[in-house]
This record gives C-alpha cells, sequence and structure tokens, in this order.
C-alpha cells in the first residue's frame, strides 16, 4: 500500500474509485445522509484539490485507490476534516495510515487545529480519531460527535519534564 498525496489532477480518478467502492453504509456515515451518488456539485468541491485550501491524500494498492483523507481549512488556522476508506479495506490499517500522513500535509498547510464532524454510531472513526489522535476533545450534540484537536501536538516535542509536570497538575 502506498500513500500519495492528491491535486487537481489526479482527485476525480481516486474520488470517483473511492466512492464505488463504498457500501450505501459507509456512504452513509461518511456523508451523514443517504447519498446514493455524488452530485455533480459535491464532485467538483471533492476534487478541488490545491494543497493551499484543501489538501488530500490517497492510499492505493496495486495503484488502485482505496480510502481518502482530506483537509479543507474553514478558517486561517482551522479545517475540517474527512476520511473514506472503501468497504473490503475497512479495519486493516488504510484509514489510520492516512490519517497520520493527513496531519503532516495539515501542518504544512499552516493548520493549527482540526475539526471534524462524526455520527455516533460510527465507532469505528471514533477509535481512530482517538488511536491517532491522542488528546483529542469529543463533544456531543444531538446528532453528531465534534471532534477538535490542535495540530501542534502531532509537531511538539515533548519531553519527560513535560510529562512528570503534566502528571503533577492532576
Amino acid at each position: 500500500m502506498r500513500v500519495t498525496e492528491l491535486d487537481r489532477d489526479t482527485a476525480g480518478e481516486a474520488v470517483d474509485a473511492v466512492f464505488e467502492g463504498l457500501s450505501a453504509r459507509s456512504r452513509y456515515l461518511r456523508f451523514h445522509s443517504p447519498t446514493p451518488r455524488l452530485t455533480a456539485s459535491a464532485r467538483r468541491v471533492l476534487v478541488d484539490v490545491d494543497g493551499e485550501r484543501h489538501g488530500a491524500v490517497c492510499a492505493r494498492v496495486g495503484g488502485d485507490p482505496i480510502g481518502i483523507a482530506r483537509v479543507i481549512k474553514t478558517g486561517e488556522c482551522d479545517a475540517e476534516i474527512a476520511v473514506a476508506v472503501v468497504d473490503l479495506w475497512q479495519r486493516r490499517g488504510v484509514g489510520r495510515l492516512l490519517l497520520e500522513e493527513l496531519t503532516s500535509v495539515a501542518a504544512r498547510m499552516g493548520v493549527a487545529v482540526l475539526h471534524g464532524d462524526v455520527l455516533p454510531d460510527n465507532h469505528a472513526m471514533l477509535a481512530l480519531v482517538r488511536k491517532v489522535l491522542p488528546g483529542v476533545r469529543l463533544t456531543r450534540d444531538a446528532d453528531t460527535v465534534q471532534l477538535s484537536y490542535p495540530l501542534a501536538w502531532v509537531t511538539a516535542e515533548i519531553t519527560d519534564a513535560d510529562l512528570i509536570e503534566s502528571l503533577q497538575e492532576i
């Protein structure tokens, strides 16, 4: 498996292939509504990967796209994230690799805080963000679980003294 960054030239093929590999349930969990097909406007947004405002990475096996993770700036230093892995490759570490690589792309884009909305019954995604984004803040409203993660935690160097000090504060 290889994870590479997408751009406007490569995003279309990857978006189409990953969307086709998602079951109705996976599409619902990703888009938060029944999504039997991508509308032209939704597809335009998903393939408009410029690397500055909208970044995306794609996992491929034998050249075939099996997952995409994206980060889209919503402000100067904030961004929304999303991950989709085709059903045949779910629960095999693809999402973890995508999300890890995406944090690097987001940091390069100048993102300080990652945000996302996850449906409460998307247990796999909630477990994934807890695993890959340690210390992620999860809050719940009526319909979704919102995640917030200061990206500086990913790039910060934590020393033994920092850990001891944080334990003393508890």
